[in-house]
């Protein structure tokens, strides 16, 4: 079973790490907070992932550590959104709508085959798991949201508002992901010790 879970997050963390490539020149190119906000996350995740080939292998107690400090990791996507929803109120021009659907159609593909590969470890091997099926599965919840941006922004509402506020919803996913793994991380903590 270990040996399996550990191909399925290699696979995941390499995965999420192509497309982190692809998403950020994306957002770079057209100006894009959400993203910005979702490259991010594809590079947490890939790190996520990876850190969970490598904890597979430690003790329980030491993978309850590694599940806490994943929570601080899920952080990072909600900093990036901060730090580009400032330069963006700077500079409030839309980004280009169908590059924004696009690439998010092309993130949400992605992330929906890493959850079908994550699913059934879910509750395999505690906080871990739990951290890399749920970063999946908010992830395309995410992308969903960044095609619509895309779609709003084309027809509905010239403005780099729609953009704006979907990376706000991607760190808001991020926030209580990171919660929900820190609670489980503790719990895990509580019992090994």
């Amino acid at each position: 079973m270990d040996t399996d879970l550990r191909r399925v997050v290699l696979i995941v963390s390499l995965l999420n790490l192509g497309y982190f490539g692809v998403e950020l020149l994306v957002a770079l190119s057209i100006g894009s907070v959400s993203l910005m906000a979702d490259s991010v996350d594809f590079l947490e995740d890939a790190s996520v992932n990876m850190l969970i080939f490598f904890a597979l292998a430690w003790t329980a107690r030491t993978r309850a550590r590694v599940g806490m400090a994943m929570a601080f990791i899920l952080l990072v996507p909600a900093l990036a959104f901060l730090w580009t929803a400032w330069a963006k109120f700077m500079d409030p021009v839309p980004p280009e709508p169908f590059a924004l659907s696009l690439t998010g159609l092309g993130a949400l593909v992605v992330n929906l085959f890493c959850a079908y590969l994550l699913v059934a470890y879910r509750h395999t091997s505690g906080s871990l798991t739990r951290a890399a099926f749920l970063s999946a599965r908010n992830d395309a919840f995410a992308n969903v949201a960044i095609i619509a941006a895309g779609l709003a922004t084309a027809y509905l509402w010239q403005s780099a508002w729609p953009d704006l506020i979907v990376g706000l919803g991607i760190a808001l996913m991020n926030l209580d992901a990171a919660r929900e793994v820190w609670e489980a991380a503790s719990e895990e903590h509580d019992v090994a010790a």
